[in-house]
């Protein structure tokens, strides 16, 4: 009983029990964890200006509405061509002492994941857009302007970044609109935001609760999914809701020659595949592969672009769209 009343010797045996557990509960599981998960083959390190970005997308509270994480969920196919896995994370490191490895996985989805934003949206010139004033590419959103991350200089110098923003935001704005430093290397570090492919010996896993498909009447029309929904999803963030794109970085669509014009397999192979032809524009990522696009998708993409915003074009069918699609494979 003399333990039990001695409070050196009760609280010295509490601590040790405690420092015993939290080394056989904590420290060990996480030096075993540590040598189990290695970064996958073609994962890449986050250079000096992306680790610097990842801090500001810290400070900024990006964490609070945008998660990095692909659930195994049909809705979030979105995201990300497969869904997330642990060894995903495994190039997260400490980043400092007194902040933890900072996953930046989320709990909210006010905006949209970015685990995959890298590849679905490589744009630079989007992303600058999108920070100084994010109306400006995507009417309908919520997220706040930082445009204190941005310069206004009267003239260009060497290596300064001009962000191309439609005259109804630039109210009040005299001058050329140039990215900081900051801007940069956050874009920077979202870029670097690219699901790794897995090599062949781990399994993929399924997207699970799948929609149901219209697959009947495939060689016709009348039978394919919504194409304003999947415009909406897929493209409207860059060439706009109506159509129009955006001057200097995003082609329009009305009366577009691609749309319009008879060489099917060019845009079937720019949906596809993406395009980056034209340097007055920006870079259009593989949309289709990104997605998973099946030819009914394709066509029913392209029947709405073709019937929209004053376009007339001939529309087309899924057997139409697949005979090229299995051709540009």
């Amino acid at each position: 009983m003399d333990f039990f009343s001695n409070h050196k010797k009760l609280f010295s045996s509490a601590l040790a029990f405690f420092l015993f557990l939290t080394l056989v509960i904590c420290i060990l599981p996480a030096f075993n964890n540590q040598q189990i998960y290695k970064p996958l083959p073609g994962s890449k390190a986050l250079t000096e200006d992306e680790s610097h970005g990842k801090e500001i997308y810290i400070r900024e509270g990006c964490v609070g509405c945008h998660t990095q994480q692909v659930r195994n969920v049909d809705m979030d196919q979105v995201f990300g061509s497969r869904p997330s896995l642990a060894i995903d994370y495994a190039r997260n490191k400490r980043l400092n002492l007194f902040q933890n490895t900072a996953t930046l996985m989320g709990t909210e989805r006010t905006g949209p994941d970015l685990m995959n934003i890298g590849s679905r949206q490589p744009s630079k010139e989007w992303q600058y857009s999108h920070l100084f004033n994010p109306r400006s590419v995507v009417p309908e959103s919520v997220m706040p302007s930082y445009k204190w991350m941005f310069l206004i200089k009267d003239e260009l110098e060497n290596e300064d970044i001009e962000v191309n923003v439609p005259a109804k935001f630039r109210a009040g704005i005299k001058g050329k609109i140039i990215a900081s430093k900051d801007a940069q290397d956050l874009v920077a570090y979202l870029l670097s935001l690219k699901q790794t492919e897995l090599p062949k010996s781990i399994p993929i896993r399924e997207f699970l609760y799948k929609a149901a498909k219209k697959t009947e009447g495939n060689s016709g029309i009348d039978n394919l999914p919504d194409g304003t929904t999947l415009f909406t999803t897929n493209c409207a963030t860059c060439h706009q809701a109506n159509g129009e794109g955006l001057p200097g970085a995003f082609p329009s669509l009305k009366g577009s020659p691609v749309v319009l014009g008879d060489n099917l397999e060019l845009y079937i192979t720019i949906i596809m595949k993406g395009y980056d032809p034209r340097p007055e524009f920006a870079a259009m990522p593989a949309v289709g592969d990104n997605a998973g696009f099946t030819p009914e998708d394709v066509a029913a993409l392209i029947n709405h672009e073709r019937t929209s915003w004053g376009n007339t074009g001939k529309q087309v069918t899924a057997d139409e769209v697949k005979t090229i699609m299995d051709k540009i494979k």
